[in-house]
C-alpha cells in the first residue's frame, strides 16, 4: 500500500502562479489585447467598419512589463479601404512612481473621430469585442493631436488622469461654426483635461505588484473636466464642459440583475459641434425596417437615428433586467433582457451650425424595448419601440429590430 505523496511548497507555488498566469491572459483577452512576448496586441485595431473609411484595418499594441516595467512604446496604424488614407498614433510612456502607478504619456495623433462622441479618460482601458455602433457612423471629423497625459492611481478605489493636448480640427462634412463674425471649417482646438473614475465598493488585490480589481463593486462613479483655452497655442475657442457618469447594478442572484447607467453632460461657451453631445444613438435613416436591420449597441438607442439630435446639454438613463435564463438544455440558455431608455438634452446658439439640420432632445426622448440574448453563437434579437415627446407619425418609423452580440470571457 503506498502513501500519497504529499504536495511541496514549490509543487504549491508552480500551481498557484499557473492560475496567477491564465487569469492574467484572460484579464488581457478581456481588456483587447492579445499578449505576446514583449507586446500586447491591441485588438482593436485589426477590423473595423464604418459609413466614411469602409474597412478599417491595421495594427497597434503597448508593449509589457517582460519589454519594460518604467518605459512603454503603444502605438498604431490602421489604413481605411474607403477614404485611402492611413491613421496612425505614436506614443509612449514612463513611470516616475510605482507605489501610485503614475505615467506620463507622449502621443501624436492622426485619425478621425465621431463628432458628438464624448468618452472618459480613464475609459480606455475597457474593451469590447464587437463595436456595432462603429457600422453605421458617418459623422466623422479628422484631428491631429498632440498629447502630454498622466496617469496616477492615489488609492485602490480611485484611477486619475490629467492630459494638455493641442488639435487641428477638420470634419470630413460641410459644417460651418459661425462665431465671433467669423466661419470656421476647421480650427485648433487647446485643451486640459482631468477625469477621475472611482470604484468606493470595489474589492482589489495587489497581483505581481500590481492593483488588480477582484470584485465590481457598484455603484461606480466617472467625472471629467474640459476647459478649451482661446489664444493659448494658437486656440480659437473658449469653452468648457462638465461630463459625469454613474453605473449601478442590482444583483438578486446569480442569473438575475439589473443595471442602471446615469450619464450626463454640459458645454458652455464657444463649443463646435463636433465637442458637443449626440447621446449616442444607433438607427439608420432608411425607409422600412428591414432595411434598418443591423446590430444593437450596448448603451445606444436604438430608434434614435445617427445625426438627428446633438445638445450642449444632456442627460440620458438606461435601464436594464436581466430576467433567469431559460434552461433549454445545459449549454442551451437563452436569456431575456428588458430594458427601457431615456434622455433629454438642449442647445443655446443652434444657429450657430450652419450647414447642418438637427434637434436638440428638449422634449424628452423615451424608448423601450427588449433583448433576447445568446440564441446561437452569441447571437440573439434586440426589439425598441421610441414613444413620448419625439414619436413619429408613420408607426414602423419607431420601431428597431436588430441582431445582438454578447461574448464574454
Amino acid at each position: 500500500m503506498h502513501s500519497q505523496e504529499p504536495t511541496t511548497q514549490q509543487d504549491s507555488s508552480v500551481v498557484k502562479n499557473d492560475t496567477i498566469n491564465k487569469i492574467d491572459y484572460l484579464k488581457q483577452l478581456g481588456n483587447g489585447y492579445f499578449p505576446t512576448r514583449f507586446l500586447n496586441v491591441d485588438l482593436r485595431y485589426l477590423v473595423k467598419f464604418n459609413q466614411y473609411e469602409g474597412f478599417r484595418t491595421g495594427l497597434g499594441g503597448v508593449t509589457n512589463d517582460e519589454f519594460s516595467e518604467k518605459y512603454r512604446i503603444n502605438s498604431y496604424v490602421v489604413y481605411g479601404f474607403k477614404d485611402h488614407r492611413f491613421k496612425y498614433r505614436i506614443g509612449g510612456g514612463f513611470r516616475i512612481s510605482e507605489a501610485t502607478d503614475t505615467w506620463i504619456n507622449l502621443a501624436y495623433i492622426d485619425d478621425l473621430q465621431e463628432t458628438g462622441s464624448s468618452s472618459f479618460l480613464t475609459d480606455k482601458r475597457f474593451f469590447q469585442f464587437f463595436e456595432p455602433r462603429l457600422l453605421n457612423i458617418d459623422l466623422f471629423h479628422k484631428h491631429i493631436t498632440k498629447a502630454i497625459n498622466i496617469e496616477h492611481q492615489p488609492s485602490k478605489h480611485l484611477t486619475t488622469e490629467t492630459e494638455f493636448a493641442i488639435s487641428k480640427i477638420d470634419p470630413t462634412y460641410n459644417y460651418i461654426f459661425a462665431i465671433d463674425d467669423k466661419k470656421y471649417r476647421n480650427f485648433d482646438i487647446t485643451t486640459a483635461k482631468v477625469s477621475l473614475q472611482w470604484s468606493p465598493f470595489s474589492n482589489f488585490d495587489t497581483i505581481k505588484d500590481k492593483v488588480v480589481e477582484t470584485k465590481d463593486g457598484y455603484p461606480k462613479f466617472t467625472l471629467q473636466l474640459t476647459q478649451s483655452f482661446k489664444n493659448v497655442l494658437k486656440g480659437d475657442f473658449n469653452f468648457s464642459k462638465i461630463d459625469f457618469r454613474t453605473q449601478h447594478k442590482i444583483t438578486y442572484n446569480d442569473d438575475v440583475f439589473s443595471e442602471i447607467v446615469l450619464s450626463s453632460g454640459l458645454a458652455t461657451g464657444s463649443t463646435p459641434l463636433t465637442h458637443l453631445y449626440h447621446a449616442y444613438p444607433n438607427n439608420i435613416t432608411k425607409e422600412t425596417i428591414l432595411n434598418r436591420f443591423s446590430v444593437a449597441g450596448v448603451n445606444s438607442f436604438e430608434t434614435m437615428y445617427f445625426n438627428e439630435f446633438f445638445s450642449d446639454r444632456f442627460a440620458t438613463l438606461q435601464l436594464k433586467h436581466f430576467v433567469k435564463p431559460f434552461k433549454i438544455s445545459k449549454r442551451y440558455r437563452p436569456q431575456l433582457v428588458l430594458i427601457s431608455r431615456f434622455a433629454l438634452g438642449d442647445m443655446k446658439g443652434i444657429e450657430r451650425h450652419e450647414n447642418l439640420t438637427f434637434g436638440t432632445l428638449d422634449k424628452g426622448f423615451s424608448e423601450v424595448g427588449f433583448e433576447l440574448n445568446k440564441l446561437l453563437f452569441g447571437f440573439g434579437l434586440s426589439f425598441a419601440y421610441r414613444y413620448g415627446g419625439y414619436h413619429l407619425p408613420n408607426l414602423e418609423d419607431n420601431i428597431a429590430a436588430k441582431f445582438t452580440f454578447n461574448v464574454s470571457l
